[in-house]
């Protein structure tokens, strides 16, 4: 019974969550990378403005900002930018209300699937990175910094 209890989180289960959270954007972050040709004319695709700017500010977000978190490194603020990242992208790149048939159901999944992955970057900022981060090594658990929010 105590496996399903509201106590402590599990900083095992903590730092899963973490790496499953940005899996995603390591994974299309680093095709980003290294097919930056590609990025860019995915971005003019999708109607992003400044595609140079937006190819560059996505790779910026999916590799390093994704690792950061992975690694449990300022997690706190990192978990937000990513999810503002994330709402702008779904966004942007997303927009299942204007569109039609199978493509608007295939947007409309995948919008949502950012507001999912919107909503673990929320529980994270508020959860913490847990003991198995850069941020507990640092001793930043407990601050803004770390977690969002005083852990006592």
């Amino acid at each position: 019974m105590t496996a399903f209890s509201a106590g402590r989180p599990n900083d095992g289960i903590i730092l899963v969550a973490r790496i499953l959270l940005v899996a995603l954007f390591l994974v299309f972050g680093w095709d980003k990378l290294t097919n930056y040709s590609g990025a860019l004319a995915y971005m003019a695709q999708v109607g992003a403005p400044v595609p140079a700017l937006a190819a560059l500010v996505a790779i910026v977000m999916e590799v390093v900002v994704a690792f950061g978190l992975a690694v449990g490194l300022w997690t706190g603020p990192l978990a937000l930018l990513l999810a503002v990242y994330t709402l702008g992208t779904g966004i942007i790149g997303h927009p299942f209300w204007a569109g039609e048939g199978a493509a608007r159901y295939m947007d409309a999944i995948n919008f949502y699937k950012n507001i999912s992955i919107i909503g673990g970057c929320l529980l994270l900022y508020v959860t913490g990175p847990g003991r198995h981060s850069v941020d507990a090594r640092l001793g930043q658990l407990g601050t803004n910094l770390g977690t969002g929010a005083a852990r006592g």
